[in-house]
């Protein structure tokens, strides 16, 4: 994975590997990671827009950001009771879709990559069961761009 992040909205967050989230032998299960980054978004998105998620979709009229593409780079483990450091940033955003990336360090250490891009998601105008992508406003594109 690249070291380019697109210069857009940057979060970090810090958080302690529990028992709950580990194999048997104590390292994280790597679908564990996901839902790490998952948290990590919607933490980011919070910082970005000032709105918890549920405001955020509510007062944007939107179900949400489904991840339509994901994927990550395990350089090394993680362990229960580590410490470890996510930093998310957003790379390319398009119309109705945005692309990030997370790095999880322990210490100083890399130990996993992610990137993941989400879609800016409502209900289809002729399928309300269905999802469809919608134009991500300009004040939201500013503030996930780094430009607001």
């Amino acid at each position: 994975m690249g070291d380019d992040t697109g210069g857009g909205f940057r979060n970090e967050r810090e958080m302690t590997i529990e028992w709950g989230q580990c194999d048997p032998a104590g390292i994280v299960f790597n679908p564990r990671y996901f839902e790490f980054f998952d948290w990590s978004t919607a933490l980011l998105l919070e910082a970005a827009t000032g709105m918890r998620k549920a405001a955020m979709t509510a007062h944007h009229g939107i179900v949400g950001t489904p991840v339509v593409e994901t994927r990550a780079v395990f350089h090394a483990p993680t362990r229960f009771g580590d410490r470890v450091r996510i930093v998310s940033a957003v790379g390319t955003v398009k119309r109705s879709s945005f692309g990030l990336r997370h790095r999880l360090f322990r210490g100083e250490r890399l130990c996993v990559e992610g990137e993941e891009t989400r879609v800016w998601a409502g209900r289809h105008p002729d399928d309300p069961e269905r999802l469809a992508s919608v134009a991500i406003p300009a004040d939201v594109v500013a503030a996930l761009s780094g430009t607001r």
